[in-house]
């Protein structure tokens, strides 16, 4: 996908934020107010009040509420305008319906930047929404989250003993990261526990390879099968470096070492990021093809293709997929299965099968919105559903210490 690193760029991401929904601004959206505010004066000044001209709004209501909040609400203290017109534009963009098109002011389209860079504070985890409920979708590798026992899949029940229930993801994030240093306590429900455990994490500065490279060896089925394990985060600034890097020292080992089977491309809590990288990664084993196609609202479409030669054309692969494993994740290991590439092993995926352009505005804020779906190459949308695994096997829930999907993909290399 052409991308605008600078000023734009589309991306298949779980949503990494879910913005404040300002009180005004929802009923704005949801009722499509009209305005009309000449010779209208709001108790707290407001610069650049005209609407465009070619937007036939009366703002009036707007204003009405505005000016009875400023001259009514008990502590004045509060009324900070700025936060106020923030409000009412994530609650004009929260109307639209759609969890991924959202307005971030720059505190949060900021820490956007952050989680796709690989470098920010907290304790490293990556939230999403499952109905009514903020949930994990993925804890990454070597963090305070993982060291703790986050799980993917794991509903956040309290932060910090607060209830969850009435939380916005956003304010969940908010409250979840801070400084280095300091501890937060999540009192979270394991997928198919009956009771919550509160989980104390020690937040520090999270600097986090997408891109981990090794030699695996299982002796699951018996005997002492090797291969190169490929361990991919995210697709995010530094990815497409960091895979060359990884795949030129696998070609080397696959070289000297006949003994290796093949390649474990591992993508379990792997949470997504831009769509470029995932173009990039899935060329490196696809001759040629179609690897995603493009569906945008107004019926056009756009497909995305082998953009490259790859170094893993000949090479045995098996995916790892969980339900981490989200957006451009989920269209690597998608075009492999689909293209009869690579089988899939796991459990299924979390299904986010839309695309997002990510835009910067003044002062710092940031808008991501929805501008199509996207589908494989055998034209299914997994949004909801997920990839289905080849091979479906379940991590042990009594002992982390045994990779049950890992070991399994060995013996499918094996084969």
């Amino acid at each position: 996908m052409s991308i605008k690193l600078k000023t734009m760029r589309q991306l298949t991401v779980i949503a990494i934020l879910l913005v404040l929904s300002g009180g005004v601004g929802y009923f704005l959206g949801q009722n499509q107010v009209k305005v009309n505010w000449q010779n209208y004066h709001p108790s707290v000044s407001v610069q650049n009040q005209n609407p465009p001209a070619n937007i036939p709004a009366d703002f009036s209501l707007f204003w009405t509420v505005w000016d009875r909040v400023g001259q009514l609400y008990v502590d004045k203290s509060k009324l900070d305008s700025q936060k106020m017109v923030y409000g009412a534009i994530s609650g004009m963009v929260a109307a639209v319906g759609d969890p991924y098109t959202v307005f971030l002011p720059p505190v949060k389209n900021k820490e956007s930047k952050e989680d796709l860079s690989g470098s920010f504070e907290g304790i490293g985890a990556q939230l999403g929404m499952k109905g009514e409920n903020i949930v994990v979708v993925a804890p990454l590798s070597g963090t305070p989250a993982e060291a703790a026992g986050v799980k993917s899949g794991d509903w956040i029940v309290k932060i910090d003993g607060q209830d969850t229930a009435k939380l916005t993801l956003p304010e969940a994030v908010t409250k979840i990261r801070g400084p280095r240093g300091t501890r937060v306590t999540l009192t979270v429900l394991h997928d198919g526990a009956t009771n919550p455990v509160d989980l104390t994490i020690t937040r520090d500065t999270i600097t986090v390879a997408s891109v981990e490279e090794k030699i695996t060896e299982s002796t699951a089925s018996g005997k002492l099968t090797q291969a190169v394990y490929i361990k991919l985060s995210r697709f995010g600034d530094s990815t497409n470096s960091e895979w060359d890097a990884a795949v030129t020292k696998a070609v080397t080992q696959l070289d000297q070492n006949k003994d290796l089977k093949g390649v474990i491309l591992d993508l379990r809590n792997d949470p997504g990021g831009f769509l470029d990288s995932a173009v990039y990664v899935a060329s490196e084993f696809l001759p040629d093809g179609l690897i995603v196609r493009q569906a945008n609202g107004d019926g056009t479409s756009q497909d995305y293709t082998v953009n490259r030669l790859g170094k893993f054309l000949k090479v045995p692969v098996v995916v790892l997929i969980n339900g981490g494993s989200a957006s451009a994740s989920e269209i690597v290991a998608g075009a492999l299965q689909a293209r009869g590439r690579a089988k899939l092993v796991g459990t299924q995926s979390f299904g986010k099968g839309s695309v997002q352009e990510a835009q910067d505005l003044p002062g710092g804020a940031g808008l991501h919105v929805t501008i199509s779906k996207w589908l494989l190459p055998n034209d299914q949308w997994i949004n909801g559903t997920g990839l289905t695994p080849d091979v479906k096997v379940k991590n042990s829930d009594t002992d982390p210490t045994k990779d049950l999907q890992l070991d399994k993909a060995v013996e499918v290399l094996n084969k």
